[in-house]
């Protein structure tokens, strides 16, 4: 965002009280944490990741201002000595993410963290918050671009969203997961992505009719007109009004009508009749626009159970807010912390066995079939592994290693989905653009079956571990019991 802010206490209070203990102990050992999800909202197959850029600007510019100091000095929680490390300290440490737009799945590391503890420790609130946040909402506006089979989607939702941030950022989600711009103009202008908007209510109702209304709009923006029709009757004056303006001014000035929205009413009655007098009167590359309240679900059943005709889609609250599945539940755990010298894999036991994490710090592969093209299963090895392509790959559960599959080698290809983002504090990542991104994402979900993009019931993607690290893990759940 264009001003700057300092975030750096935009973390839990905790985060803090266990620095302080970990610095009395006089050491800043190693350490790697994953930061993964462990269910897909709105019982989907996918996730759309994003929020990376935004994380690492967070990571960037790290620091304590003298002001924050002097605040944590006010809580008398911390003594002097940690006070004055916290006024000097930056990020020092290795992050791997994968990249932005990508689809991703429960339980795979998004991001990884290796870092001296106290660093480790102190980023783990801002990397959820950020990559929770613009995760759910591009998954959800991902769902929503998908059902709307080609027709453009547009984000209507600042006004809804939970303050300034969520709006701007979430709008930015959704760009990257296909939106074809947002109402949100401070996004248009920070992030390039286009502006959209026309008319409210409030416009037609300041003019003495709605006619007036209209036409005044049409000779301020001939090129690009499209006007809100249910401001009193969509059938009995909005779409005819409509046609006047574009009879009367638009089309003997050489213009046409871009578009007619509607924003109530019976959405698929009103645009069967709306479509049908735009075609009476030769208006066929008019566009029906249609608001209110819209998610992938009501978008199906217009499309596909009433028929309604409609060329675009203008969605806000259900979008913005991912109002059906509004929490993105990722985590950040411990998986590995130096001892003597070593990395030593770490797992967090549960009574509730999605609970229980993967040790060890791990590599995330993207396994491809060579003739399809799409993905096959997405594979968590101990970093040190290496993969032979030409070599079968057998692949396990994630908690029993009798469920397993073998992949023939030579019909599979490999992508490491995580990369490197900071080595030793410094960023080593060029990011994207925007259009980028978004690109880049609509590619990698053209790899994914149709049969897990489905929302109802959709296959489940096979996200599993390697000989090593089940037997890894297996070993210290005994270990342990």
């Amino acid at each position: 965002m264009s001003e700057k802010r300092n975030l750096t206490l935009v973390m839990d209070f905790y985060e803090l009280t266990m620095s302080q203990c970990y610095f009395n102990q006089g050491k800043d050992k190693m350490v790697a944490f994953d930061l993964f999800y462990r269910k897909n909202p709105d019982d989907g197959g996918f996730c759309v990741f994003a929020g990376l850029e935004q994380a690492i600007d967070y990571v960037k510019n790290l620091h304590f201002s003298q002001g924050d100091i002097e605040y944590l000095r006010s809580t008398k929680s911390f003594s002097e000595d940690f006070l004055q490390y916290l006024s000097t300290v930056r990020f020092t440490g290795d992050i791997d993410a994968i990249p932005e737009g990508t689809p991703v799945f429960p339980y795979e590391p998004l991001v990884r963290v290796k870092a001296p503890i106290i660093e480790a420790q102190l980023v783990e609130t801002a990397l959820l918050l950020t990559l929770n946040h613009q995760t759910l909402i591009a998954t959800k506006a991902r769902r929503i671009v998908q059902a709307s089979e080609g027709r453009a989607v547009m984000e209507f939702g600042a006004r809804r969203a939970h303050n300034f941030d969520a709006a701007i950022y979430g709008a930015r989600a959704a760009y990257i997961a296909g939106c074809a711009g947002t109402a949100t103009t401070y996004a248009g202008k920070e992030y390039g992505m286009p502006a959209l908007g026309t008319m409210a209510h409030s416009f037609v109702q300041s003019f003495a009719n709605e006619y007036d209304a209209f036409l005044y709009y049409a000779k301020t923006y001939p090129n690009n007109c499209t006007l809100l029709i249910d401001t009193y009757s969509t059938l009995k004056s909005g779409i005819k009004n409509a046609i006047k303006v574009a009879k009367e001014y638009l089309e003997p000035n050489g213009y046409r009508l871009k578009g007619v929205r509607i924003d109530s009413g019976d959405i698929a009655y009103l645009s069967k009749k709306c479509r049908k007098e735009l075609d009476a009167n030769g208006m066929q590359d008019c566009g029906i626009v249609i608001s209110n309240s819209l998610d992938e679900y009501v978008i199906t059943s217009l499309i596909h159970e009433q028929g309604a005709k409609i060329d675009s889609f203008g969605v806000g609250e259900n979008l913005i807010c991912s109002k059906n599945s509004p929490v993105f539940g990722g985590v950040y755990k411990m998986v590995a912390a130096q001892e003597n010298g070593e990395m030593v894999p770490k797992i967090k036991i549960s009574d509730n066995v999605e609970k229980v994490t993967n040790p060890g710090i791990k590599n995330l592969y993207r396994i491809m079939d060579k003739e399809t093209g799409k993905s096959l299963a997405d594979l968590m090895t101990l970093e040190e592994e290496v993969i032979d392509p030409e070599q079968d790959l057998t692949i396990y559960h994630a908690m029993s290693k009798w469920k397993n599959k073998t992949i023939p080698g030579g019909t599979y290809e490999i992508r490491n989905l995580l990369v490197p983002i900071f080595r030793n504090g410094q960023l080593v990542y060029d990011l994207p653009t925007l259009k980028g991104i978004r690109d880049y994402s609509q590619r990698e979900m053209d790899t994914l079956w149709e049969e897990i993009k489905r929302f109802t019931y959709p296959q489940e993607y096979y996200v599993d571990l390697s000989e090593k690290l089940i037997d890894l893990k297996l070993k210290m759940l005994q270990e342990y019991k």
